[in-house]
């Protein structure tokens, strides 16, 4: 998900200021061990340099030349590349990986009304569906919007398996982090990184600054932020403040938010659920992570902030944590 989304709002971006030189490399099948699996994508662009990886770096430069090549003509191209020959890693020349990767390269500048689906995704629409057929049709969709190309093919493709293959990119998972602290400017940013959609509420002038590294920040009470909870996947309440962290697990309670993390030791969530009415505390028991974070060792924010987004990555990749 975390390069999905990266990879996508560059494409957004070149799109938006006519970059001709972009070719998009989408990863429509594997076989074996590979790197990454079926929807991967990474960016190539002659003015931007790449966004993304497919492999470790060992297939980059040959993707590369072939998905500029393909921005340059603006026609799709089809790649194959298999790396589980027995005699390459007897003779040394293996990558590492041995499996195979079917990918379909794409020239972004062809792609007219392609952006508005991307913005649209980008901005928390629902999965968006890809289908490339071998003979050059291209189709996008996205909620009940989509857009439709035919391309031709480079001369010399390598042919697909299949007359055309299907994808679902869906869409970035949202957190909203009731609360901020000295956890926060990490925190944020590698929740960013691994594809998260970043909310922080947090009404305190002291944390604000913090808040402001996420996707969006609310000047909001946790009353309030709970209330506009509605679409996201997850809620952390993280004040550092006992009375805060009280009104934002209320609050969030009687939301349907499947999980529901809260900073601190488990003596805390005990005190808190003394002060919390009986019906409030059964309808957190089955959704409330607490301590929030997976057992790391370490201390201190920056161990805090990492064992969080493990625990969130976890949760992302559907996990157990």
């Amino acid at each position: 998900m975390s390069s999905q989304r990266k990879v996508l709002e560059a494409a957004l971006r070149a799109l938006a200021t006519g970059d001709a030189g972009a070719g998009l490399a989408v990863v429509v099948d594997t076989e074996g061990s590979t790197y990454v699996h079926a929807g991967a994508m990474a960016l190539f662009s002659t003015r931007d340099g790449q966004t993304g990886w497919l492999s470790g770096g060992c297939l980059e430069p040959d993707i590369q030349r072939r998905a500029l090549a393909a921005a340059e003509a603006g026609a799709l191209d089809w790649m194959d590349i298999d790396t589980r020959d027995d005699e390459d890693l007897l003779s040394g020349s293996a990558v590492g990986c041995r499996g195979r990767l079917r990918l379909a390269l794409l020239p972004l500048a062809k792609l007219e009304g392609l952006a508005a689906l991307l913005e649209a995704w980008r901005l928390g629409g629902d999965a968006l569906h890809w289908s490339v057929a071998a003979d050059g049709d291209l189709r996008v969709r996205l909620d009940g919007s989509s857009a439709q190309w035919r391309l031709p093919v480079m001369p010399g493709a390598e042919a697909p398996r299949q007359a055309g293959y299907a994808l679902a990119i869906r869409a970035a998972p949202r957190v909203l982090i009731c609360g901020a602290g000295p956890e926060t400017p990490l925190l944020v940013p590698w929740l960013r990184e691994l594809g998260w959609r970043v909310t922080v509420a947090e009404r305190r002038a002291r944390w604000q600054a913090a808040a402001a590294l996420a996707d969006h920040a609310w000047d909001v009470s946790p009353t309030e932020a709970a209330a506009r909870a509605a679409g996201h996947d997850a809620a952390l309440v993280m004040h550092h403040h006992f009375e805060l962290d009280r009104e934002a697990l209320a609050a969030l309670a009687d939301s349907g938010l499947p999980f529901i993390g809260l900073l601190g030791p488990g003596r805390r969530r005990d005190d808190l659920f003394k002060v919390l009415p009986a019906e409030t505390r059964e309808r957190l028991r089955h959704r409330l992570r607490s301590p929030i974070g997976l057992r790391l060792g370490g201390q201190g924010p920056e161990a805090i902030a990492l064992s969080i987004a493990a625990q969130l990555q976890a949760v992302l990749a559907a996990e157990p944590a």
